[in-house]
């Protein structure tokens, strides 16, 4: 839509640059001559400002687009980085967990060696 616009706005540009430049009202165009009568002249440049606002309003609204794809693409980003903060403290708050099972269990399993061993020596002084 901006490209679209902007060429829009540049064709409007010509035309008005075109009559500008040129003394009379026969104008040449691309191998063509045109001699306009006041009616015709006004007619075309009634045309080429609405060719220039067509173009300006056809790049404002793709800057609009833009700018909402934009907004989007950025909320998007900012709730995946959340997600990914949020699954990231779970993951370290399940290690932790995790961790200190282990711990449990190993001091778990070393008392129940140490009875094991009472029990053995109690056997084995009788």
């Amino acid at each position: 839509m901006i490209v679209l616009g902007l060429l829009l706005i540049l064709l409007a540009g010509a035309a008005f640059a075109l009559v500008l430049t040129e003394e009379s009202a026969r104008y040449i165009l691309f191998g063509y001559t045109f001699e306009l009568s006041h009616v015709e002249m006004f007619l075309a440049g009634a045309v080429a400002t609405a060719v220039l606002l067509l173009g300006l309003w056809a790049m404002g609204s793709g800057s609009r687009r833009i700018a909402k794809q934009r907004r989007r693409l950025r909320s998007a980003r900012a709730e995946a980085s959340d997600r990914v903060a949020r699954l990231e403290n779970e993951k370290r708050d399940l290690e932790r967990k995790l961790e200190q099972e282990r711990k449990l269990e190993q001091e778990h399993a070393h008392e129940q060696e140490q009875g094991d061993r009472l029990v053995a020596r109690g056997e084995h002084r009788r």
